[in-house]
């Protein structure tokens, strides 16, 4: 999906209608599609596949808006915002919106809350500036006088959830998915949607199988349905994983959609090659998918610089290699966009161990020791029921072991403020399904700019609202129906997908595609870490990387997704730091 720049100008002074004309004059050079939005505000759209622009009660709303089939609204609702939350059970999709008041000035502004577009917002010279990305030349030309946040940077990296939260600057203001922001900016945000009040009803133990299946299945071709249904032709990932089986499954039951191609990546390694799920799977949807290899390139400043010029660290572009040659095969095919299963690990509820059983017994009680679910749970995860209560009887609600990358590198921390919130947000559900609720949070950072998404609209229906909420209201137990890591999703999907697919109990892996690039990028990787700004501002421990970046330490210890995630908010914090250094004097915030 593409961007937009939002200007509005906030008085009629001089130095406004000059400061608006400026950013209208530099935006048309750097290629961006203008239109008025208000006598006050214009927008700029741009990328791949611009977002488009409608108005709905009172608000317009930037981006790809669904209506919702059965939609289910609030409770009683009496408080100023109702509306905008029936408006959030209303629709789905990938949008923002922008409420203006009789002179054609914004005085809120919300966000879908799949988080699909950033909302980052920040008032200068008499002017509202509202923007999904950080272009150079929106910097160069605004010159905003920001400062990077150190505490919110190692917050962030030591903790995944946090990623799509607050903005690691101090000065602009990130509108948080599922949010409404008032303005002034200095208004406090409102919460019109959380991930809390539809995991509540998880906890009715009556629920059934059955009616979740059909709740699961009708979500999840609806999401894919609209969401293959916007403009243009398609390409779809088939991985051979669960996840992007359930969406080819849905997209072949659309014999009218413009798929013009079907993209398999593969590794070297064995467990890096899933060709021998990807076969059953094309014959049963009568497919033919291209194979492609998993590619990679030298690591370097140069490229770590360039993918981090975003409001936040560039996660989701690290794959540069992998993601040109993708760009490479969906443009010779014709492709504009590109349909996905990313996010099925935490919505589809991975794993069915004993944090699942941890659920069962605090909405059930004890006598769930003598359910066909636990027994279940007990062989699927091949533990004793007697383990599993015991590990039950450890996990308390509101303690749940807190969602957090490797510490390999980082210092010793004490739990923050954070860390405090995330245990407060999920004091009421078993350590399962908090996971789930953070593991929401952390898939919005798959929305984020990468190379693949600056030339191909990326869309993820496993991320897409009416799913999200769907698995959040079910039951842990149920959504691991029979022990099985995604039961409810191979159950709701039995007759749609081979069994190879169905029964398979194995995951791909690209582990040690990572380690051996981490290891062969080591001469670049060991000064970039430990001698890099992240080690001066002390958010890294120089010694621990030390001992960590060594090629034994790493064979034995692994910790890749650490280090990859470090790198990349070290090249976030140097590009930053270059661009706020080279502003001359600081400007005062309005």
């Amino acid at each position: 999906m593409g961007d937009y720049l939002l200007v509005c100008r906030l008085t009629d002074a001089p130095r406004a209608t000059a400061a608006a004309s400026t950013l209208r004059s530099a935006a048309i050079a750097a290629g961006l599609s203008l239109s008025d939005l208000s006598p006050a505000a214009g927008i700029g759209l741009s990328g791949a596949s611009p977002p488009r622009v409608r108005d709905v009660g009172g608000w317009t709303l930037v981006g790809d808006v669904f209506d919702r089939r059965r939609p289910v609204f609030p409770r009683h609702d009496d408080s100023a915002w109702a509306y905008e939350r029936k408006m959030l059970a209303r629709l789905w999709g990938r949008y923002v919106g922008v409420r203006f008041d009789g002179r054609g000035r914004p005085d809120a502004v919300l966000r879908d809350p799949s988080g699909a577009l950033d909302c980052v917002a920040w008032s200068q010279d008499d002017l509202l500036i509202i923007a999904s990305s950080a272009p150079d030349w929106l910097i160069a030309c605004a010159r905003p006088g920001w400062r990077i946040n150190t505490d919110r940077v190692a917050a962030a990296l030591r903790s995944p959830q946090l990623a799509a939260g607050a903005l690691l600057l101090d000065g602009p203001v990130a509108v948080a998915p599922g949010a409404l922001q008032p303005l002034p900016l200095d208004r406090s945000a409102v919460s019109l949607w959380a991930a809390t009040d539809f995991a509540r009803d998880s906890l009715d133990p009556r629920q059934a199988v059955d009616p979740a299946a059909d709740r699961l299945r009708s979500a999840l071709e609806e999401v894919v349905e609209a969401l293959a249904g916007l403009p243009g032709p398609l390409a779809a990932e088939m991985s051979g994983g669960l996840d992007s089986s359930l969406v080819a499954a849905c997209l072949v039951a659309s014999p009218a959609l413009d798929i013009r191609l079907w993209l398999n990546a593969y590794g070297v390694t064995p467990e890096s090659d899933e060709a021998r799920w990807v076969t059953p799977l094309s014959q049963h949807l009568g497919v033919t998918p291209l194979r492609v290899p998993h590619r990679t390139a030298p690591l370097s400043a140069a490229l770590y610089q360039s993918v981090n010029g975003g409001f936040r660290p560039g996660l989701a572009a690290l794959d540069t290699a992998h993601d040109l040659e993708w760009v490479r095969q969906l443009q010779a095919a014709g492709a504009r966009a590109l349909m996905t299963g990313k996010g099925g690990d935490s919505v589809l509820m991975q794993g069915a161990g004993g944090d699942v059983f941890s659920d069962l017994r605090f909405s059930q009680g004890w006598s769930t020791l003598l359910s066909r679910r636990a027994r279940a749970i007990a062989m699927a995860s091949e533990k004793s029921l007697w383990t599993l209560a015991a590990e039950a009887r450890r996990a308390r609600r509101g303690v749940a072991a807190a969602p957090e990358r490797d510490d390999g590198l980082l210092p010793p921390d004490l739990e923050g403020a954070a860390l405090a919130q995330w245990r407060r947000r999920c004091a009421e559900f078993g350590p399962a399904k908090a996971m789930q609720i953070t593991g929401v949070t952390d898939n919005i950072s798959r929305h984020g700019p990468s190379r693949l998404t600056e030339a191909i609209d990326v869309r993820h229906p496993l991320c897409a609202q009416p799913v999200v909420e769907t698995c959040l209201a079910t039951p842990s137990a149920i959504l691991a129906l029979d022990g099985r890591d995604r039961g409810l999703a191979r159950y709701a999907f039995r007759d749609r997908l081979p069994s190879e697919i169905l029964e398979r109990r194995s995951k791909g892996d690209m582990s040690r595609l990572y380690g051996k690039l981490i290891l062969d990028n080591l001469d670049f990787l060991r000064p970039w870490l430990i001698q890099g700004r992240l080690a001066d501002l002390e958010v890294i421990d120089p010694e621990a990387a030390d001992r960590l970046l060594r090629r034994d330490s790493l064979i034995w210890r692994g910790r890749y997704a650490a280090i990859l995630a470090a790198a990349a908010y070290e090249g976030w914090v140097r590009t930053w730091e270059g661009r706020l250094s080279s502003q001359g004097p600081m400007r005062r915030q309005g």
